[in-house]
């Protein structure tokens, strides 16, 4: 096999025949690349969620917040079920306003339950990444769904923000992940 010839059959865009030769794939040369993004896995790329309680105060929310540098915190009740999400946002205005952020939970300003927007471990990248840039949100809790009598329940166990997928598509760029043959950097 010629190797000019054995290079455009890697990038997919010469299809090789035994006894009849090559024929044009009909792909671009961006389509392999593509075809890789997409098969990149939330689980592969997720990051530790920061968990408060429902009874967790607003004050002790912002400095979990500063603690462990995020910009959202997802809230669960007593059984450790996700229950909402509070952004950076909610807690700005709400620490701005004239209530006592000591005194008041976090429950009472968090969005709920069933307007937040989750991902899977095993969704794809690119389709979280579309869920934070449509709904332009910061963060995606990660959960495995819980079968329950009633409604479902979901357990947090991870999060994927702009910083994870910012953060993957500059390895990409400097050849720390390659997505064409394996990650070897992990």
């Amino acid at each position: 096999m010629r190797s000019d010839l054995a290079f455009l059959t890697q990038m997919g865009l010469l299809e090789a025949r035994p006894r009849v030769g090559y024929s044009y794939s009909g792909k671009t040369p961006a389509y392999g690349l593509i075809e890789q993004i997409m098969k990149l896995r939330v689980k592969d790329f997720k990051s530790l969620p920061v968990v408060v309680t429902e009874k967790t105060s607003v004050y002790d929310s912002i400095v979990a917040l500063f603690v462990h540098d995020a910009g959202t915190l997802f809230v669960v009740n007593e059984q450790g079920f996700l229950e909402g999400v509070v952004s950076r946002k909610d807690l700005l205005k709400t620490a701005m306003g004239k209530i006592d952020v000591n005194q008041l939970p976090v429950s009472v300003i968090m969005t709920r339950m069933p307007n937040i927007i989750t991902t899977t471990p095993e969704e794809s990248l690119w389709t979280a990444a579309r869920k934070l840039i449509t709904h332009e949100i910061d963060a995606l809790p990660v959960v495995r769904r819980v079968p329950d009598e009633k409604e479902d329940k979901f357990e947090v166990i991870g999060r994927v923000s702009k910083t994870n997928i910012t953060k993957v598509f500059v390895d990409l760029g400097l050849g720390k992940l390659d997505v064409l043959g394996g990650d070897d950097n992990k």
